[in-house]
């Protein structure tokens, strides 16, 4: 497509002027001259370019196109400008054009795993687990509403007064939440969790000291014999990471359903069946929940069903799955440690019916699940999997449970990173004997492995 074709797309654009805060740590501030003709050239493009009709058609081709356009435009301006400044106003215009503004660059830095933004005015990143405020703004709350919009929009939701919160996701897979005005008091507020184009495998999880290869060695055992997995952690600790992990273990034959509010897993295998809820639409009806999901998913003849993360009613029925023929499934629980996955467990098991006693859900929690795996994010940023525990069933009315693997942490170094050690408890889990009748034998020294681990590594 030639600039003559694209200058007579002419219809005018709604988009205001770009962002005035500088994007310092991929380009240096701009001066008010250089900040008044980007203003300038933005306007003159979107006279000349249609770009809410292009907004699909992102092909190099396009962005190529545009950018003559730009050039050409430059030209017209008459004003001196080196050729870095020249390429900076250009990069900053297609990142409004094609990409989600003052955001793109971060987004296209790997060690950002945050985005948090708090109104216009301020963006926080997470680099290696720790929190700074970049240099990154927006013009003011109605340019980052329309960055907003462009993010839940490609994806089929909307955020508006009537409704104000919206979960949503981008291309790669990162998960995004956006809630606005009325709900936000001090202007718009964007979350984006940022995932890798290329997902985390279990040695790499080793390979970073998340976990021992005696750990990997076990947890691959229980996926591949078919064993009901939990992966429990806080906020950031890793759970979803760690569950597309183990999920590399599940054989290709196999057919797997995985259900989520966003739909953010990335599993490898071919037989592959994704779901993902629905939120309720203007009239306040048409919502799609976990549940209704997973009711469906039993008739999808799943070998394995994932649920992304169960937090309410849903659990009653991944419980019921577990125990009825779909074995081998998994899932995450927001917990700070095993006994507390079974006290949440418990609540959202009686959020579904209240009219189960106590002890009949322990008794469905203690014969579904078969392990535990608790993750945490320390101190110092790092991610770690703090214990491997296994359920071993219902003694009087208390749920046992067995550490298996645990992280025990030693105190910090002088640059504050967390020095400690992963060991082996030496116990031999229950489940060993079916481990070992589906051909999934462990040698004896995995059980009593110990590694040191610390700041210096």
């Amino acid at each position: 497509m030639s600039v003559t074709e694209l200058q007579q797309r002419l219809q005018s654009s709604n988009w205001q002027d770009p962002p005035e805060g500088p994007l310092a740590h991929r380009r240096p501030a701009l001066d008010s001259r250089r900040q008044d003709l980007k203003f300038t050239l933005h306007r003159k493009l979107l006279d000349k370019i249609n770009l809410e009709a292009l907004a699909s058609i992102e092909t190099q081709t396009l962005r190529n196109e545009v950018r003559g356009a730009l050039s050409q435009l430059i030209d017209q301006e008459q004003t001196l400008l080196s050729a870095v400044e020249r390429n900076q106003i250009v990069a900053e215009v297609l990142d409004e054009v094609f990409g989600l503004g003052p955001l793109e660059p971060l987004l296209q830095e790997p060690a950002i795993s945050d985005i948090l933004v708090n109104g216009h005015k301020q963006v926080y990143v997470e680099r290696k687990g720790r929190l700074e405020l970049s240099s990154v703004t927006f013009k003011d709350d109605a340019h980052l509403l329309r960055i907003i919009d462009k993010i839940v929009s490609q994806v089929g939701r909307r955020i508006d007064e009537s409704s104000p919160m919206v979960d949503a996701r981008l291309a790669d897979g990162s998960r995004v939440n956006a809630i606005i005005p009325p709900l936000a008091v001090d202007g718009p507020l964007l979350s984006i969790r940022r995932f890798g184009t290329d997902k985390l495998m279990p040695a790499d999880l080793v390979d970073k000291k998340a976990m021992t290869a005696e750990m990997m060695q076990l947890l691959e055992a229980c996926v591949r014999s078919r064993l009901n997995i939990v992966v429990a952690g806080g906020t950031g600790s890793g759970k979803t990471t760690l569950l597309n992990g183990l999920s590399a273990f599940i054989s290709p034959k196999e057919r797997i359903v995985t259900i989520e509010d966003a739909a953010e897993l990335q599993l490898k295998q071919p037989h592959l069946a994704r779901l993902e809820t629905r939120p309720p639409n203007m009239e306040g009806g048409g919502a799609i929940r976990q549940r209704e999901l997973l009711v469906n998913a039993l008739r999808m003849r799943p070998d394995r069903i994932v649920v992304g993360e169960c937090r309410g009613e849903e659990a009653l029925d991944m419980l019921q799955a577990m125990n009825t023929g779909h074995d081998g499934s998994m899932t995450t629980v927001h917990a700070n440690s095993p006994r507390d996955v079974i006290m949440r467990l418990e609540v959202m098991v009686t959020m579904a019916s209240s009219n189960l006693s106590l002890l009949s859900i322990r008794q469905q929690v203690a014969s579904a699940i078969d392990v535990i795996v608790q993750t945490a994010r320390l101190s110092d940023g790092t991610r770690k999997i703090m214990s491997i525990t296994e359920v071993g069933g219902l003694e009087g009315e208390t749920v046992t449970l067995q550490d298996l693997f645990v992280f025990e942490k030693r105190g910090l170094t002088a640059s504050g990173a967390v020095r400690g050690r992963f060991a082996a408890t030496g116990i031999r889990p229950r489940f060993y004997e079916r481990m070992l009748a589906m051909g999934n034998a462990l040698p004896a020294e995995v059980f009593d492995s110990v590694m040191e681990v610390g700041g210096d590594d």
